[in-house]
This record gives structure tokens, C-alpha cells and sequence, in this order.
């Protein structure tokens, strides 16, 4: 199961306790996410996992103890507990805001798909965790590398889209205690399960938002919760409605989408491996409420689609090469290359070519006319054969490092290195990158045997 393809499928939106529900569903070990959460001091204890049925489908529901504190020190309080106003809404992170006579908070605690709204001046009591405290708890914390990575990424475009909506900065995001003691156990929980599963790709067509409108202290907000729609529009991510009037996607369960899809597209060819489902709390009218994932192994696609765009370029610094193909991979490209050739009154200059997927032939071809100096590109349809691929990570002296595997059908006919890992690796411990390369294919080659 590891090292594949994995899949969401948002028709009734996601949370974040959703998406660790529907990791343990597909076999992900609960001790691999209690281990996780021991190391940045949330506690094992904390997490609670059963089975339940939803709309008729079996599913596994995950709920967090949030009683007591999530970091000794790190909170406060003011005299007697503010009065919360219940909403639907998914936002959950505390922005410190500085007026002239007083300092209010706003804090937004996500409770599975049920989340609350605080709003209260210093005067009152509050218990409250700076998002600075959370992620030096992440960073310092004994955690795997892919952990540790996953959930400060989610974490970060909570904050971001916090800062942004409130016009404040990510130094002054706060997470309300109750929040941050969900959020930790589903975002670093989610992050664990993820890491596990170490997937080759990951995607999702679409996720369900809800319309309609929330009501909070300040009075009505519309649906999306405007921190999932920030996370989704900062990341590229498809949002539909969902036909439901209520909401569907939480600002923790969009974050997780943001920071783990690597397309953005319905699932592709494969056999599916395992399938697990994620409960949501409440039920829905029309839909089990559940989340599903699927992992999937790829299988060879024979005589695939693919363009080749080609540009001629004669007038042109090999300065903005460099430059020019990272932007044709950056709108979609599957390759690029160059290629010297001699164009007319014998001037020395480069072929411009990509590979893109039919969907992407049109921003591939938008990038090179805008970063090079070409007028013009010409594109022919092709047709390849590609072999299915997966992610193997092997142990060496050096670390653990990812071996891409090609394969058709069970029959191995590739394995290499990932380069980018054996250059970090080479430089941390001040050896040459082919002495890495070749302990990983040692590590993978006694994995067969």
C-alpha cells in the first residue's frame, strides 16, 4: 500500500478529522499517529477511534479529547469564560487584533464539522496558544522528517489565510486552547498517516464546499467558511458546491488538500489497493457523510495521448533558458529539453520542445510564448506507453531515501534514486552524491531478496 497512488473523494466535503478517519480506514497503524502525537506532547491518550456507520456505509469516526491543556505555559486567562455563539462554520484560528482602547481576539474553535466562534475583549477569560508555540513544538519535536514537513505546511496555510482574511500577520495567529488541541491531533495525526503511506501522487477532482450563509457574533458570513475558500484559492485547489446549504469543507480539511494534492483531476487509471472511509459528525440529508480515499496501484498505459510543442528560437540569451524551462514545467509539462540545431543564414540557435497531457497543452504553449522570444510553436499529437510507478523507501548509512520503481505489471524494470534526496543526503553527511546513490540501490536490490 505504500508508495502508490492515493485519491480523494469530497462529495460531502472534508475535515480534518474526516481525512484521519478514512487514513486509519485504509490501513494506516493508529500507533503510527499515536506516536506521532506523543512526540509533540498532545498525547495518544487523546485520540478515539470506533467504527460507525454513516448513510448506510461503515466508516471509522475520530473524535479528540480536548479536556486540560495541549502545552504547559502557553496559555492564559482573564476572569470568567466568555459566551461562545455556535455556528456551522470551519474556521478555527485565533487573530489578535490591537485597537486603540483595548486588544479583542477572535477566536474560531473547528470541532470535527462543528466549530465555534468566540469573540471577547481582555476583560473576560480566554485560553489561547500562539501558532508560533505550535510550530516550534512541531519543529523541535521528534518527529519523522515527512512528518514534520507535512504538518507545518498545512499548518502554515491555516495561518496564512487567517492573516490574510483578518488583515493581521501570521505572528499574531492564535489558536483558542480547545482549537489547538483538535487541530494538533488531526493536522499532525493526518501528517503521520500521510508519511506512512509515503504516496507517489496524490489527487482530487473536486471537493463539496455548501452554500448558504453562518451566523457568528459579528453576524452573517457566507458558505464556503471564508478561510477554506482563501486555502483553496491560494493553492490552485477545484471547489464545487455540494447542493447542500450548509457547510461541507472545513479550513483544516481544505488545508490538507492544499498541502497533499499533487493533482487536481478525477482518479487515475489503476487497480484499486485499499479504500478507507472517514465519518463526519453530523448527517446529512441526501449523502452519507463521509469522506473516501483510495489507494491505487497504476498500471501500464499503452498508447497514451500526449502532445509535443516545439519552438525554434534563434534570438535569444541562453540566460533565460534556464528560467524558461522551469516555467514550461511549472504550467504542466510531463519533460522538456533543448536541442542545438542551425536555423537559417547559418545562425547557431535551440529547439524548444515539451511533453503535456492534452489538458495541459494549452498552458504549456502559453508559457513558452511568454518566456521565451519565440512567435511561434508548432504541436503534434503522439501516443507512449508508460510504465506504472511507485515509491520505495529504503535505509542506508545515510538515511532513509525514496527509489522510484518502474514496473510492468509485477515485473520490475527501473529503479533509481531520487536525485533530490541524494543530493541533501551527500551534503549532510560530506560524501560524494554517487556514493548515496549507490547505498540506496544496495538498500533496495537486498529488499527483493
Amino acid at each position: 500500500m505504500k508508495g502508490l497512488h492515493l485519491h480523494f473523494d469530497c462529495a460531502s466535503g472534508i475535515a480534518g478529522d474526516m481525512t484521519l478517519g478514512a487514513l486509519l480506514d485504509l490501513g494506516v497503524p493508529v500507533a503510527v499517529v499515536g506516536d506521532a502525537l506523543d512526540a509533540v506532547g498532545a498525547g495518544r491518550q487523546r485520540l478515539r477511534v470506533e467504527r460507525v456507520t454513516k448513510g448506510g456505509i461503515a466508516a471509522t469516526n475520530v473524535t479528540v479529547d480536548t479536556k486540560g491543556q495541549l502545552f504547559e505555559g502557553h496559555t492564559h486567562s482573564h476572569g470568567p469564560r466568555p459566551k461562545r455563539a455556535t455556528t456551522e462554520s470551519g474556521g478555527f484560528v485565533a487573530v489578535k487584533f490591537r485597537a486603540e482602547t483595548h486588544e479583542r481576539h477572535i477566536h474560531i474553535d473547528e470541532q470535527g464539522d462543528k466549530t465555534t466562534l468566540v469573540h471577547h475583549d481582555h476583560a473576560h477569560d480566554h485560553s489561547h496558544t500562539h501558532y508560533a508555540d505550535i510550530r516550534k513544538r512541531i519543529t523541535e519535536a521528534k518527529l519523522t522528517e515527512g512528518t514534520r514537513r507535512r504538518a507545518l505546511d498545512i499548518f502554515d496555510r491555516l495561518a496564512k489565510a487567517e492573516a490574510k482574511l483578518h488583515g493581521s500577520t501570521v505572528e499574531l495567529v492564535m489558536f483558542h486552547e480547545v482549537g489547538a488541541i483538535d487541530s494538533i491531533v488531526d493536522i499532525v495525526g493526518t501528517a503521520a498517516a500521510l508519511d506512512w503511506l509515503a504516496p507517489a501522487s496524490v489527487t482530487c477532482a473536486e471537493v463539496a464546499m455548501g452554500h448558504g450563509t453562518l451566523k457568528c457574533a459579528h453576524g452573517v458570513l457566507p458558505v464556503p467558511a471564508p478561510a477554506s475558500l482563501e486555502v483553496l484559492r491560494d493553492a490552485g485547489g477545484v471547489m464545487t458546491d455540494g447542493g447542500l446549504a450548509r457547510e461541507l469543507c472545513t479550513p483544516t480539511g481544505a488545508a490538507i488538500l492544499a498541502a497533499t494534492v499533487t493533482s487536481w483531476m478525477p482518479a487515475p487509471r489503476g487497480k484499486p489497493v485499499a479504500i478507507g472511509w472517514g465519518a463526519g459528525d453530523f448527517d446529512l440529508p441526501d449523502r452519507a457523510n463521509v469522506l473516501r480515499a483510495t489507494v491505487l496501484q497504476p498500471v501500464t498505459t499503452a498508447a497514451a495521448a500526449i502532445w509535443q510543442i516545439d519552438a525554434n528560437i534563434d534570438d535569444m540569451s541562453p540566460e533565460l533558458c534556464a528560467p524558461a524551462a522551469d516555467a514550461v514545467f511549472a504550467a504542466g509539462a510531463v519533460d522538456v529539453w533543448w536541442t542545438p540545431i542551425t536555423m537559417k543564414k547559418g545562425r547557431p540557435a535551440l529547439t524548444l520542445s515539451a511533453l503535456a497531457e492534452p489538458d495541459k497543452r494549452d498552458a504549456v504553449i502559453a508559457a513558452i510564448l511568454r518566456e521565451t522570444t519565440t512567435i511561434g510553436v508548432r504541436y503534434t499529437q503522439l501516443e507512449r506507453t508508460v510504465l506504472a510507478r511507485r515509491i520505495v523507501e529504503v535505509q542506508t548509512r545515510f538515511g532513509p531515501i525514496p527509489v522510484k520503481v518502474a514496473l510492468e505489471g509485477d515485473a520490475v524494470r527501473n529503479a533509481a534514486p531520487e536525485y533530490d534526496a541524494c543530493v541533501a543526503a551527500a551534503k549532510a553527511h560530506a560524501v560524494p552524491v554517487k556514493t548515496v546513490f549507490a547505498a540506496a540501490i544496495m538498500a533496495y536490490e537486498a529488499t527483493r531478496t
